[in-house]
């Protein structure tokens, strides 16, 4: 009887609530205890985000364009683009067809011209409605999706997204950055 006394005085002993009731600070909460009065510190010169060093370096230089790149670029294009882009990158998508306003095509002069970055760019950070995709797609399947886009960019304008000759889209895209 005396063991479970004593057991029933720690376990209760444990339920009090210090933790649940300490004080705290949140973010931009004034505070006394650093000298410019901010409860929130500053990172150290040089910190560097868990998985983004390695990330800045993927996307720092384009891969070589090869046919395996480009086979990649076409499989994440299909799963993340195409819905608004549409097969052919003419901005044709399902979602559009649903009413969702359309992107423009890749076909289009202005997009022929700009440089590899500039997709890159894009399917990192969004553009206009176009949310980004940094957290969904990684370095290396960005640069993919952008070598196929050249690749559709400079492929036969007849093909359409039923055609066969879509799977054989040229591999001989730009690579400018």
């Amino acid at each position: 009887m005396r063991g479970a006394a004593v057991l029933l005085l720690l376990v209760l002993a444990a339920c009090r609530e210090d933790m649940a009731e300490q004080r705290k600070f949140t973010a931009y909460d004034p505070s006394d205890l650093w000298p410019d009065g901010a409860a929130s510190r500053p990172l150290v010169e040089g910190t560097i985000a868990r998985g983004a060093l390695a990330d800045a370096q993927a996307a720092a230089v384009p891969p070589a364009v090869t046919a395996a790149l480009v086979e990649r670029g076409r499989e994440r294009y299909d799963i993340f683009c195409a819905p608004c882009h549409g097969l052919t990158g003419r901005g044709d998508g399902r979602v559009v067809q649903r009413g969702f306003p359309a992107p423009p095509s890749y076909m289009s002069e202005r997009l022929r011209q700009a440089p590899a970055r500039h997709f890159f760019d894009v399917v990192t950070h969004g553009f206009g409605v176009m949310y980004p995709y940094a957290d969904r797609v990684p370095p290396q399947d960005r640069w993919a999706i952008v070598a196929y886009v050249r690749a559709l960019q400079t492929a036969d304008p007849t093909i359409t997204a039923d055609s066969p000759a879509r799977a054989a889209v040229p591999v001989g895209g730009r690579g400018d950055g």
